[in-house]
């Protein structure tokens, strides 16, 4: 009997197993795991600089995973805020995996560990669709990127729990029109909370670290519609595939990572 096989549904599924792991074991050690997503160029080193610095002042532990194709140039900037880095090159992968960063973490993090934030590879493609494990889903935007960046890329920004706008300093100067991104963004993830930042004014670091810290010590965060829809199309592909009818239809697939609110 011929039998199709939907190989990337396969892939995603042995990463949510990887993820639920992932989760548990940082839960066991009170450890709050927040992942950062954007394009390259958007901001993210910069913003994250303010955060683990932020921590670090508040007397928060926290640590950082930062991932790029090539160099270690990131893990250099982000250790100058005196927190634990560790840089993990992906050898051209475009995306970081639960079970690749369960790996790197083993033996690494520092016990009492409150905050550990991952800086996901420069993507808003192949990101999205990898749960991490993560208590919190950031997803950034610049303002240089345009206002209908939610729009191309809407799993990306329909599964965020919190979205970033960075470079407002310099929103005026390339024309920003911020009502337009706010609507796009709340057209792909109704109800999603907004927070504007500039790293080089630090307007938002603080409010970001709040929410961060918020939502480590258990308050709610939003839960994507998207991320229920997905949640129910797994449930269908799967049962669909223990039949022995689980063929891919062709249609693009945004999977939702098992561990976001839903």
């Amino acid at each position: 009997m011929c039998r199709t096989v939907d190989l990337h549904q396969a892939v995603l599924a042995r990463n949510d197993e990887h993820a639920v792991d992932l989760r548990r074991h940082l839960a066991d050690r009170g450890v709050a795991e927040v992942n950062l997503l954007s394009s390259p160029g958007s901001g993210k080193t910069a913003l994250l600089e303010l955060l683990l610095a932020g921590a670090v002042r508040r007397g928060v532990p926290a640590a950082a995973v930062t991932a790029d194709l090539a160099t270690e140039n990131d893990a250099r900037r982000l250790a100058a805020a005196g927190a634990p880095v560790k840089q993990v090159l992906t050898d051209g992968l475009c995306h970081l995996e639960a079970g690749m960063l369960r790996r790197h973490l083993d033996g690494w993090l520092p016990d009492g560990t409150r905050l550990l934030f991952v800086e996901n590879v420069g993507n808003l493609v192949c990101p999205a669709s990898y749960d991490l494990g993560e208590t919190l889903r950031l997803v950034l935007g610049s303002v240089t990127e345009g206002e209908d960046k939610p729009l191309k890329y809407p799993t990306a920004f329909g599964l965020a729990n919190l979205v970033i706008i960075t470079k407002t300093d310099i929103a005026e100067a390339v024309d920003f029109d911020e009502a337009a991104f706010l609507r796009h963004v709340q057209q792909v993830n109704p109800g999603v909370p907004v927070l504007l930042t500039s790293a080089r004014t630090t307007t938002g670091a603080d409010a970001l670290l709040d929410a961060v810290l918020a939502a480590a010590d258990g308050a709610p965060v939003h839960q994507p519609s998207l991320a229920r829809t997905h949640q129910q199309h797994m449930h269908r592909h799967d049962h669909g595939a223990h039949d022995g009818h689980g063929a891919h239809d062709g249609h693009e697939d945004h999977h939702h990572p098992a561990g976001l609110p839903g």
